[in-house]
């Protein structure tokens, strides 16, 4: 290995004294390769052993704690017959090396409906055509919505999870709390930061409750969050700003920042030209692990935004190309690292065949490879 990729190989000690061998994490990614009731399959297994060597922790794909919350192909954590599938995934993952946190999620009015209907803080549709208009919780089924979180994490700590990952980014529900643009509520839920913050302040209570309860040894709670949005009003970077020192004091393990782009910068709310990273790293990083994601294709990206101060990098994208992206940097042969893909690729690199249909629909996330005369 040469000595400037060092820093990708240093150790780190969370809050909560659990190691990482390393500072790259495999990102959260949908892979929609779930059965229809959100139980584990073969498929989805094969995908995270193929990537579990070399990266520190593999945080999976998005998992619904509740029926009116779920994504179609995304996994369940709802019911107890569903932690012996959570049970052999969390394994598959460890057995290769690496921390397994399961990221816990309610998608709000972004879910699949039931019964024709989606749920949502405040009875507002997405802004697209056609989209329908979601029934508006009523406080008895925000307290339901907290325990079933609750209840995910203790399926978590049984089926043998190192940790749970809280999914407060990408205009899930719980963005949609703390958002003014999604919550129009006026009870104690809604109106004030304060009152838009209640619910997710809530539900990491209840998660860290039922951890000292249940969990026999450390246990990681993060929490991701998107720091902007562009909507009008929505959440800026001074909200976010704001929002994390009441996150950090909490105690959470870390705090995961949900970008497209490492170095992107604020939008509005404050006046600053360093990007969104550096900004929340100099706030809160001496007090809570930071999680830096975006566009890091390179052992040479990763450097950079390791120098940046942010500790720990999250790789998405590139973790599908090159599930050895980690050790073929430590056998000093980075220059053997995937890049692209061809259509031959999608066998050979594991990738369930909903995700492969997402990279072939939209290009522009993954770059391809030609196959003779053709792109796919």
């Amino acid at each position: 290995m040469k000595d400037i990729y060092q820093p990708i190989f240093e150790p780190l000690v969370l809050p909560n004294s659990i190691k990482l061998k390393n500072r790259i994490v495999m990102a959260p990614m949908t892979h929609g390769a779930s059965n229809t009731d959100g139980s584990i399959t073969d498929t989805e297994l094969k995908y995270y052993a193929r990537r579990a060597n070399g990266v520190s922790m593999v945080i999976t794909a998005g998992t619904w704690v509740m029926s009116n919350g779920g994504l179609s192909g995304s996994a369940a954590v709802d019911r107890d017959d569903k932690i012996p599938g959570l049970n052999t995934l969390a394994s598959v993952i460890k057995e290769h090396g690496a921390k397994a946190v399961l990221q816990i999620f309610h998608g709000g009015r972004k879910a699949a409906p039931v019964d024709g209907n989606t749920v949502c803080v405040s009875a507002l549709p997405e802004d697209k055509e056609a989209d329908l208009v979601p029934y508006e919780l009523t406080e008895a089924e925000i307290i339901q919505i907290i325990h079933a979180f609750g209840e995910a994490t203790r399926r978590a700590i049984e089926a043998g999870f190192d940790g749970v990952e809280i999914h407060g980014a990408n205009g899930c529900l719980l963005q949609q709390f703390f958002s003014p643009y999604t919550n129009r509520r006026t009870d104690r839920f809604g109106g004030s930061f304060e009152k838009r913050s209640t619910f997710p302040l809530q539900l990491i209570e209840e998660i860290q409750r039922v951890a000292r309860q249940h969990a026999k040894e450390p246990f990681i709670i993060g929490y991701r969050i998107s720091p902007e949005e562009p909507e009008t009003p929505g959440v800026t970077m001074a909200d976010t700003l704001e929002f994390i020192e009441i996150l950090v004091s909490k105690g959470l393990d870390y705090l995961h920042i949900s970008l497209n782009d490492f170095w992107s910068v604020p939008r509005r709310g404050i006046d600053d030209s360093r990007s969104r990273l550096e900004i929340i790293q100099e706030r809160v990083g001496h007090k809570v692990p930071v999680i830096g994601v975006g566009n890091i294709r390179t052992p040479q990206n990763a450097v950079k935004a390791l120098q940046s101060g942010v500790p720990i990098i999250a790789l998405g994208r590139e973790i599908i190309m090159e599930p050895d992206w980690i050790e073929k940097i430590a056998q000093g042969v980075e220059g053997e690292i995937k890049t692209t893909l061809s259509v031959k690729d999608q066998e050979k690199l594991i990738i369930p065949d909903s995700l492969w249909k997402f990279i072939i629909d939209i290009p522009d996330w993954f770059p391809l490879e030609r196959d003779g005369s053709s792109i796919i």
